[in-house]
């Protein structure tokens, strides 16, 4: 069944509350995925720098693997947002690996950092402290894990590109024949979930010269099943349904905010709600939010 929720700030004085009322909508959505939860967060970001978020065992000394790499490091329970210069990404990569091969590298970015555990999705915001978390935008899933064994590597999102998520509600049909094609493209996927398919097929595309947008358009002939996909970038999110639309799914917009939900309850508790246009985004159309627009 599976929840999607997304917020994309207008109005600079709401990006504090960011991480405080995508918790809520979190909250809300915990009946539609009840045993794992995930969300990407696009705050701040240093010039020169990317954000590797980290995933380790319980109990990992992610200061002490700061320490050791000489780079700044921010733990949060499971996971660290590692901020290295830009130039010693793969260094770094390359270090993290040989040194400390019990942890994973589960995104990069300038202003992106992804946290996902196994869990009701109301204690995983709680466990990331998410309502402390501020940012022009983030989105988030609740996961039923109706065809997959509930664990961490299953959870969404997934993040295949620098700065790049999605969150997925839904089934396709065709991703054994797409895996083996990205991965012949030189894409590496960690899971077997078709999310992450259909993650990396959007960096596949955006790496071949397309637009969000175009991507989105080209998954409508590429990927069969159905679907709704948000999808997190460096500058906004964007929003796809499949054409026959199946899987619920619903929008706000104010002057203040887009926001994303597979039922309206989750986007009750918004400020100014009650003045926002609500609609049913449509089947086979691409929505996209661009905060440099």
């Amino acid at each position: 069944m599976c929840g999607i929720v997304g917020l994309f700030i207008k109005d600079p004085k709401l990006e504090p509350q960011l991480g405080a009322l995508l918790a809520e909508m979190l909250d809300v959505m915990c009946d539609r995925g009840p045993d794992s939860a995930g969300f990407a967060v696009y705050g701040s970001g240093k010039d020169g720098t990317v954000k590797l978020t980290l995933r380790g065992p319980a109990g990992t000394d992610f200061a002490a693997i700061g320490a050791a790499l000489g780079h700044e490091v921010a733990p949060r329970d499971t996971h660290a947002v590692l901020t290295v210069p830009a130039a010693a990404e793969a260094d770094v990569r390359t270090a993290l690996k040989s040194r400390f091969p019990a942890i994973d590298v589960i995104s990069t970015g300038a202003r992106m950092e992804l946290y996902k555990e196994v869990g009701l999705p109301a204690d995983v915001a709680k466990r990331f402290k998410l309502e402390t978390m501020s940012g022009t935008h983030a989105i988030g899933h609740t996961r039923m894990a109706t065809e997959s064994a509930v664990t961490t590597d299953g959870a969404h999102p997934f993040s295949t590109g620098a700065d790049q998520c999605l969150v997925h509600n839904g089934s396709l049909s065709n991703h054994a024949g797409l895996r083996r094609r990205l991965e012949r493209e030189g894409l590496h996927l960690a899971t077997e979930n078709d999310s992450e398919v259909a993650a990396a097929y959007l960096t596949y595309r955006m790496r071949e010269g397309d637009t969000l947008g175009e991507a989105l358009e080209h998954s409508l002939g590429d990927l069969d099943g159905f679907y709704t996909f948000v999808v997190g970038t460096e500058s906004g999110f964007g929003v796809l349904r499949d054409p026959i639309a199946c899987k619920p799914a619903v929008m706000a917009e104010t002057d203040q905010y887009v926001a994303f939900g597979s039922e309206y309850r989750a986007l009750a508790g918004l400020p100014g709600i009650e003045n926002a246009r609500v609609f049913e985004p449509e089947p086979a159309k691409v929505y996209f939010w661009d905060r440099a627009a």
